[in-house]
């Protein structure tokens, strides 16, 4: 069985940096390709950053790129996306999502609809 488990969410302020971690099991992670997602209430679900599944290629949305730095540990099966310079806009519900679609991963991670696995999501707030 897929199971994505993220952690590492919290409440920092504006500047501070955070590192989330999503958990993978049921799956060899180094076959799929991993995506960090996030939504704030009253906004549309937004592809922040992708991970490829064998060349290691990543993608940043243009709001997070500089800021946001995506990894994974194949031997931990474990995803992370270290976020520094966190602003109040990056207050949202973070998702990761598993997908084993042959696409570039700007493609999978500007649209969601290549994902079929997700966590359950994990809180950021920045806030003063």
């Amino acid at each position: 069985q897929v199971q994505l488990v993220e952690s590492g969410g919290g409440s920092v302020q504006p500047g501070g940096s955070l590192r989330l971690s999503c958990t993978t099991s049921g799956f060899i992670l180094g076959y799929y390709a991993i995506g960090w997602f996030r939504q704030a209430p009253g906004k549309a679900r937004e592809g922040v950053s992708c991970i490829g599944m064998s060349d290691d290629s990543t993608y940043y949305s243009d709001s997070v790129s500089g800021r946001f730095t995506i990894s994974k540990d194949v031997g931990k099966s474990t995803v992370y996306l270290q976020m520094n310079g966190l602003e109040s806009e990056d207050t949202a519900v973070y998702y990761c999502a598993a997908t084993r679609e042959m696409t570039t991963v700007e493609n999978m991670c500007v649209t969601s609809k290549f994902f079929g696995a997700w966590g359950q999501g994990t809180q950021v707030t920045v806030s003063p």
